[in-house]
């Protein structure tokens, strides 16, 4: 038994909390800035960025997938200023426009695309493969320490992994001007924060947590990730430190209850066949925000972040 879950669901429950954790971070500090539904442009605009550098490259490496996500973001700007001149209509609307174009022109390139052999199609895309992130090297618990079975890790892991520890060190290394410039960017500005450089570079870690996880647990995920967990973990206290925690706990409890409901929720109630782990990890997220809204200590707060800090 250990052996087996060892083998098939381990890598995918840690991959799912890693992503979790990695959107979540970042995604906390766009719940307090009211920029919560950037989370959701960047997931909508990276995927006609990663399809075209597949396409040109062939491969799916991380560097190449990450230009062609910064890529799609440039053009995504210059798409929404453009609308907004000439259509002469509000910020707002002007983003969804452009982001919501620009993901559907990515599913028409993936439909067009010989996507075959890889894990890059219109299903892969929205719901990732988690299910298919098998450890075939392990043999139980002592693979963990075993180097010829960790060499045979599905690559997702330590590349999520990595950017998830990336996310904390950069939250650690600039808290202190990035907690200023979300609370009070006047002050911030006047005690020589660069209040525009710090809203820019978070939004360059959402990208590149977004990028990072969209290959394995797909945009559903990603979504998911940088709007509950944090917006969950804010009803639950009004100190920012205490907040990070909430939301990685959230985070975490979404991926693993997520999965496992997965596989054996539908088994439970008599279905013969398991769902999809990305659509039950975030279908997860989004009942504990919900049981968060009815029984969180300060479910009428959301919305103040003056009181968080």
């Amino acid at each position: 038994m250990g052996s087996a879950f060892v083998q098939l669901s381990l890598t995918p429950i840690l991959i799912g909390v890693l992503s979790a954790i990695a959107c979540a971070l970042p995604g906390n500090f766009l719940i307090l800035r009211r920029q919560a539904l950037i989370g959701d442009a960047i997931s909508h605009v990276v995927l006609p960025g990663i399809v075209v550098a597949f396409l040109i490259t062939g491969a799916t490496a991380s560097m190449s997938m990450l230009l062609g996500a910064a890529g799609a973001a440039v053009v995504a700007v210059l798409l929404i200023e453009a609308i907004k001149r000439l259509g002469r209509i509000e910020p707002g609307a002007a983003m969804g426009v452009a982001f919501t174009s620009m993901f559907a022109a990515g599913v028409l390139l993936l439909e067009q695309s010989d996507t075959s052999t890889v894990h890059l199609d219109v299903e892969h895309a929205l719901m990732g493969n988690l299910e298919s992130l098998i450890w075939f090297k392990a043999r139980g618990w002592e693979s963990l320490f075993d180097p010829a079975a960790l060499a045979g890790l599905p690559p997702e892991l330590p590349r999520i992994a990595a950017v998830a520890l990336l996310m904390v060190l950069l939250m650690l290394v600039f808290w202190r001007p990035l907690k200023l410039s979300t609370f009070d960017e006047g002050f911030a500005g006047t005690v020589g924060v660069p209040t525009g450089l710090m809203g820019f570079a978070l939004v360059v870690a959402a990208a590149v947590a977004a990028v990072a996880a969209f290959d394995a647990v797909g945009s559903i995920i990603v979504i998911a990730m940088f709007i509950c967990p944090p917006a969950a973990a804010r009803l639950m206290t009004n100190r920012l430190e205490v907040q990070i925690l909430w939301s990685v706990v959230f985070a975490s409890l979404s991926a693993v209850l997520g999965y496992v409901l997965a596989g054996y929720g539908p088994l439970w109630f008599g279905a013969d066949h398991a769902v999809s782990a990305a659509g039950m990890i975030a279908a997860v997220s989004g009942v504990i925000l919900a049981v968060a809204c009815v029984a969180a200590p300060h479910r009428t707060r959301l919305g103040a972040p003056k009181d968080a800090g």
